[in-house]
């Protein structure tokens, strides 16, 4: 009986987030606090940061469940950090309607590195709405010299549990798009993510110390990876995530640290990569670490038109710094490629360029069918062990 009870609280939930109109009974039993009672202005112009910290504030000292909701029209916002120390709300709901922007001027977010950020928040919900952060400007200063601001992370979440994200938009992040750093338990579905193709460092979603996070039917089109998946991520699973134009999805960089978390339990199903500089890739400098990537599935992706369908790259080293000479220490074990096929824009079409002090091991290939439409596609491998099954082509170096 208690497992029906939660089962019909959260349909209705469900219900109460999607409905155009919520029912006043629904308002009865979530408590809503909407942003333009607190002195939000829809107008695209009027500084609307303070009308969102305190619907935030009233809706975090409420004991319900609470909806914070965005009408429609354009919320203009500087940097925002949303905290949840002290919050007594179990769930807090940002059913958004509108679009948020922010300030014309990149240099206002240069400072904080993150445009909004939630801190030590359970139970968070974010439904609908579009986020656009102006990047161009400040991808335009980044093409014409070095004197210019790294930018600002659109959306981040630290140390937090229970997030869900459906139907956002994010669109022109100055840096990365969405962010989940140090966190348990996040759902990620129908997101859109839109930034040009050569826009510097627009990473989609980025991962890192986290775990059980699941991403899924979405479309991620950017200047960088389409899904970064960083240190310390555990039990990731990402499905029918469709990317292009951007660097497709890669675990790593690692490396960067000799003391560093491993990454584990990642499955990627059913993506789709379109025109992509890479489809699934594995990276990791090539210096000293202790960081490992293991239990990895890539399984069922299709590629169209991608320069590096399968690729290993553990002699990463752009610019020569800070690595020649020198060899990874990652240790990658246990990766299986199932049912990837498509069309490779390069020769090589499978390449696993592993570390001679920890050779990729476990590395399993099965019915692999990718080709090259000018050229017969070939496979390349350097210390790396693995087994074939069923049709694999290329011919497997392996």
């Amino acid at each position: 009986m208690a497992k029906l009870s939660t089962l019909f609280y959260r349909l209705f939930f469900f219900l109460v987030c999607f409905s155009h109109d919520p029912s006043s009974y629904a308002n009865a039993i979530f408590k809503v606090y909407n942003v333009i009672n607190y002195g939000a202005k829809p107008d695209g112009i009027t500084d609307s940061t303070l009308g969102f910290l305190n619907a935030w504030g009233a809706a975090c000292a409420s004991v319900n469940s609470t909806i914070i909701t965005v009408p429609k029209g354009t919320y203009a916002l500087a940097s925002l950090a949303f905290k949840g120390e002290h919050c007594k709300s179990s769930g807090i709901t940002f059913r958004i309607d509108g679009t948020l922007v922010a300030k014309a001027d990149y240099r206002v977010l240069a400072q904080p590195n993150t445009w909004l950020s939630f801190e030590a928040v359970t139970g968070v919900s974010i439904v609908g709405g579009t986020l656009d952060a102006k990047g161009p400007p400040l991808w335009a200063c980044k093409a014409a010299t070095t004197n210019c601001p790294t930018g600002a992370t659109t959306l981040t979440f630290t140390n937090s549990k229970k997030i869900r994200i459906e139907g956002l938009m994010s669109e022109n992040s100055q840096m990365f798009h969405i962010v989940f750093n140090g966190c348990q338990n996040v759902h990620v579905e129908r997101v859109k993510i839109m930034a040009a193709g050569d826009s510097p460092n627009t990473d989609g979603i980025h991962v890192q110390l986290s775990q059980d996070v699941t991403i899924m039917k979405s479309t991620i089109k950017t200047g960088d990876d389409c899904i970064s998946i960083g240190p310390g991520t555990k039990n990731l699973w990402i499905e029918r995530v469709r990317c292009g134009p951007g660097h497709g999805i890669s675990i790593g960089s690692l490396a960067k640290e000799m003391e560093e978390a491993g990454v584990e339990n990642v499955t990627v199903r059913k993506a789709v990569f379109v025109g992509t500089q890479n489809g699934l890739r594995i990276k990791s400098w090539a210096r000293p670490s202790n960081g490992f990537v293991q239990r990895v599935r890539f399984l069922g992706a299709l590629m169209k038109n991608v320069q590096n369908p399968i690729l290993i790259d553990q002699s990463y080293c752009p610019h020569n710094i800070n690595c020649p000479s020198q060899v990874s220490g990652v240790k990658v074990s246990n990766v299986m490629y199932r049912g990837i096929r498509g069309t490779s824009a390069t020769q090589i079409a499978i390449k696993f360029d592993c570390s001679s002090k920890n050779p990729c091991s476990g590395i399993r290939l099965e019915n692999v069918n990718l080709t090259c439409p000018n050229q017969v596609a070939q496979s390349f491998c350097t210390n790396a062990i693995g087994k074939n099954l069923g049709l694999v082509q290329p011919k497997s170096c392996l």
